[in-house]
């Protein structure tokens, strides 16, 4: 059964909510394993939330890891690329290896091209300076000039993967910004994003407090009296 798309106002509620916010919403529902820990922004000014497309790679092979195979209808990886949809992501599982680049300025202008969301991959990418400059999302691990049929063979689409050692299934929801990529199972997403707006905002309470002076005991995590002083304050914004 195919699943409904996540609601347009929760995906923008996820871009305002940071990953150190959204991983600790996660933790409370039981969810240890979520960021996916190496995977830097290009672009540490653009955010990023959309549904998982994943990509999974193999070691590459001799006899079948070569530029012409790659151009191939049906390859996985341009296959993904070339049919994604708008506002979704895409997710490149490499293995966290990151000597190859598992895309580059051409492909993530696809990316763009198509109306996707943004991509994420735990190995490298290569035209680095170019990517940052295109205004899409783009989340690797390192940098690379070497095309990914060094080290990778494309061998699947919308597959569960693991991505810089987190499960990603496809439709999950893929949440990025300046500290990295936070990955919300899709049937979590909408608590989530809840919890999360209202964290942000309490936090936003409390960090007044501290740079105001008060002390940690009692203001973070707050007291029942902290909680009330923050409610009012909630109520004259």
């Amino acid at each position: 059964m195919k699943t409904a798309p996540v609601a347009p106002q929760i995906l923008e509620q996820l871009r305002h909510i940071s990953t150190a916010t959204l991983t600790t919403q996660l933790f409370k529902l039981g969810f240890r394993n979520t960021f996916l820990t190496g995977v830097q922004p290009l672009n540490p000014a653009l955010r990023m939330a959309g549904e998982a497309v994943t990509v999974r790679f193999v070691p590459a092979r001799e006899d079948l890891a070569t530029f012409e195979a790659i151009g191939q209808p049906g390859y996985p990886q341009r296959k993904a690329i070339d049919e994604i949809q708008p506002g979704q992501v895409l997710v490149l599982d490499c293995r966290n290896i990151d000597t190859a680049a598992a895309g580059g300025e051409i492909l993530m202008s696809r990316l763009k091209a198509r109306g996707a969301a943004g991509a994420v991959t735990d190995g490298a990418m290569r035209d680095y300076a170019s990517i940052q400059k295109l205004e899409f999302p783009v989340f690797a691990q390192n940098m690379a000039a070497a095309a990914h049929v060094h080290k990778h063979w494309a061998v699947d689409v919308n597959v569960p993967v693991g991505c810089a050692e987190v499960l990603v299934m496809p439709g999950d929801i893929m949440v990025g910004d300046d500290e990295g990529v936070v990955c919300i199972p899709r049937h979590v997403v909408e608590k989530v994003a809840q919890s999360g707006l209202e964290m942000e905002v309490l936090e936003a309470f409390v960090l007044e407090k501290v740079q105001a002076g008060a002390p940690l005991a009692g203001t973070y995590p707050p007291n029942e009296t902290v909680r009330a002083e923050y409610e009012a304050w909630k109520k004259k914004r």
